[in-house]
C-alpha cells in the first residue's frame, strides 16, 4: 500500500505537500505509459478536487501548493506568473563551488515543439551561495580526491530546468542529472552512496495567502535518501525541517 503524501499546510483554500522524487505532478504528453501522478494521490488523499498552480521536475522533491477551488487557483497561478512568490532549494553539486553568486545565463525553452535552437532566449537568474562542501578520499574522475558542495540555490525566475541548466553551465552540475550532469559522479552516488535520484530539493516556498492575506512560508524536510547523505558528509546541521508560518513579506522561507 502506498504511504499517504505528507501533508505541509492545508487550510479551507490551498494546501501544501511534500512531493517525493520521480513522481510527475499530473498527466502530459510525456507521461505516456505513466499512471500514478502527484494530482490523483494528492486529490484522493483529500477526498476533493485539487488545482496545480506551479510545477516542479519529475526527479525533484519537495514543497508544492495546490488551490482548493478555482478562483484561488487563478489568485496563485498569477502570483507565480508575476515572481511574487520565494522559492527555497538545495542541491549537491560536484565540486567546490562559489560563495555566493548571481547566475545570468538566457535559456532557451525545452517545449518539444520546436528545435531548441528556433526558440527565444529567455531572461534567466539565480542566486546560489555555497552552504558547505566535503572531499572524498576516493577517484571518481582524474583527480585522487572528489569534492562535492552544497548549495543553496534561489531561482528568481521560473525557467524549465532552470536551477540544472544554470549549475551545470557554470561548471557544477548537480549530482545525478542525467541530462547535465556527468555519468560517473552520477554512478559513483548511486552504487556507492546508495543516491540513485537528482540531489535537488525545494525545501522552502513563500507567497501571499491569495485570500487571507497574510505571508505564508511553507518548509519542507528531505526524503530519506538526501537526509541520510547529509548526515555521512557531516551536513546535519543544514536540514531542513517541515514547517508552515506567517512571516514579514521580505522574509524568505527557512
Amino acid at each position: 500500500m502506498t504511504e499517504p503524501l505528507t501533508l505541509l499546510y492545508r487550510d479551507d483554500y490551498l494546501v501544501a505537500v511534500h512531493k517525493p522524487s520521480g513522481l510527475l505532478v499530473h498527466r502530459s504528453k510525456l507521461a505516456q505509459g505513466e499512471s500514478v501522478f502527484l494530482l490523483q494521490r494528492l486529490r484522493d488523499q483529500l477526498g476533493q478536487r485539487i488545482y496545480p498552480v506551479h510545477r516542479l521536475d519529475r526527479p525533484t522533491s519537495g514543497v508544492m501548493v495546490f488551490a482548493l477551488d478555482p478562483t484561488t487557483a487563478a489568485r496563485l497561478g498569477e502570483a507565480f506568473a508575476q515572481r511574487q512568490t520565494s522559492k527555497r532549494y538545495l542541491a549537491v553539486v560536484r565540486g567546490t563551488g562559489p560563495e555566493h553568486e548571481r547566475l545570468d545565463y538566457a535559456l532557451r525553452e525545452e517545449d518539444g515543439s520546436r528545435p531548441k535552437a528556433e526558440m527565444p532566449a529567455l531572461e534567466a537568474l539565480t542566486e546560489i551561495r555555497r552552504l558547505d562542501s566535503v572531499e572524498l578520499p576516493v577517484q571518481v574522475d582524474r583527480y585522487p580526491t572528489s569534492r562535492y558542495s552544497l548549495m543553496e540555490v534561489l531561482p528568481l525566475t521560473g525557467r524549465r530546468h532552470q536551477i540544472r541548466r544554470h549549475l551545470a553551465r557554470r561548471g557544477y552540475p548537480i549530482i545525478g542529472d542525467a541530462k547535465h550532469g556527468k555519468g560517473n559522479h552520477n554512478r559513483f552516488f548511486a552504487e556507492r552512496l546508495d543516491c540513485p535520484r537528482l540531489l535537488l530539493a525545494a525545501v522552502g516556498l513563500s507567497f501571499e495567502h491569495p485570500v487571507e492575506g497574510y505571508r505564508l512560508a511553507v518548509g519542507c524536510r528531505l526524503d530519506s535518501v538526501m537526509e541520510a547523505l547529509f548526515r555521512r558528509f557531516g551536513w546535519a546541521g543544514h536540514l531542513p525541517v517541515d514547517s508552515a508560518r506567517r512571516v514579514e513579506a521580505d522574509t524568505l522561507p527557512i
